[in-house]
């Protein structure tokens, strides 16, 4: 293969185009196919990309022209499983957008179809934020020592109105526990550097979408929650999620502790506090503004995902395996739908009894 990647975005809704964007604005990145059943995103993404890409209204279109060197898939969620079941066919690398699948069970089927020669890569490009990666960096360089606790929190808006109002509901979704959160449990595993055991959470539906109505049905998805996460290792990692506070001076917030010190990402403030046990004191720690000013494109996720397609680029140059497996794309939104259980049930939820669906 040479230094120039041939692409087809499989979905070209809201995330799709960002995905055409990100890549237009990368080296080496040739955009040679589009596919997408509603002919206004269709339309849209046509009038972006060059002249000579290929336009489909059917993925299996796409597949079976053999143009591609590597796949975006960015349709909705409850589509992920069996458009990616008919990738894996190809062997044809692709990056999927997160949640992997709405459902342990047909994450499992995924991963069972693609066996040890995955070239899935899951698009949780949180990890790529460069506030958070600055606070990852640190904690891998050992700054909290062991690790005790981690807290994430996202004030932020309500979901986007999307192609057919797909996300309002549950069942195409997964929850937004998964729809959402799996960027998260996902940062938190990670962080942690073990795999969860235990979820106890509260949530429910207060505020947003109780006026809206689709052929009947009242969307039915949570807009906030409290989520509390025990990992094999010892961490306890909590979540703090409403989705009608978007009057917040940051989205996302989160810290570190651990027996030497502590670490805090601030996002978009794109700010990193550090402070050392012994070192520092309230109020006095040491802060560092990461920078975007290298990255081209910011797009919707302040340039992470443009981050993440050149990370996912060299991946296919190098057909090495992706830096975010479908292991890791499991894990997360079983963690999200340990979660929904939780407020379903009233209890804690072990792991295990997710893990078995």
């Amino acid at each position: 293969m040479s230094e120039t990647v041939r692409y087809g975005v499989i979905g070209t809704g809201l995330m799709g185009i960002e995905h055409i964007h990100n890549l237009q604005a990368l080296p080496g990145a040739e955009i040679v196919a589009v596919a997408d059943p509603d002919q206004n995103s269709l339309n849209h993404a046509k009038s972006i990309v060059d002249s000579q890409t290929g336009l489909f209204q059917n993925h299996r279109d796409l597949l079976e022209r053999g143009e591609c060197d590597a796949l975006v898939i960015a349709t909705p969620n409850m589509t992920h499983t069996e458009i990616l079941l008919e990738v894996l066919e190809t062997g044809l690398p692709a990056l999927v957008e997160k949640p992997l699948c709405t459902t342990v069970s047909d994450c499992k089927k995924v991963i069972e179809k693609a066996g040890n020669q995955s070239k899935i890569w899951v698009g949780l490009e949180y990890r790529y934020m460069p506030a958070i990666a600055e606070l990852i960096r640190q904690v891998k360089e050992g700054k909290t020592g062991p690790i005790s606790m981690v807290a994430i929190r996202e004030h932020r808006f309500p979901f986007l109105k999307k192609v057919g109002d797909w996300n309002r509901f549950n069942d195409n979704t997964g929850g937004t526990l998964v729809e959402k959160c799996c960027h998260f449990f996902d940062l938190m595993r990670l962080i942690s550097g073990s795999n969860p055991i235990r979820v106890f959470a509260s949530g429910d539906q207060d505020v947003n979408h109780l006026d809206e109505s689709y052929d009947g049905r009242v969307p039915d998805i949570l807009d906030n929650a409290y989520v509390i996460v025990d990992f094999e290792s010892g961490t306890r990692a909590m979540l703090d999620l409403c989705m009608f506070a978007e009057a917040s001076h940051n989205q996302e917030e989160i810290s570190v502790v651990g027996s030497l010190g502590k670490i805090e990402a601030l996002v978009p403030e794109s700010l990193v506090r550090t402070g050392i046990r012994g070192e520092h004191s309230l109020g006095n720690v040491d802060t560092k503004i990461t920078s975007h000013s290298e990255i081209p494109y910011q797009g919707h996720h302040y340039g992470s995902s443009y981050i993440e397609h050149e990370r996912f680029f060299k991946s296919v140059l190098e057909n090495s395996p992706p830096e975010s497996s479908l292991e890791d794309g499991l894990w997360s939104v079983a963690m999200g739908a340990a979660a929904h259980q939780s407020i379903e049930e009233g209890r804690a939820i072990k792991i295990e009894e997710v893990m078995r669906n």
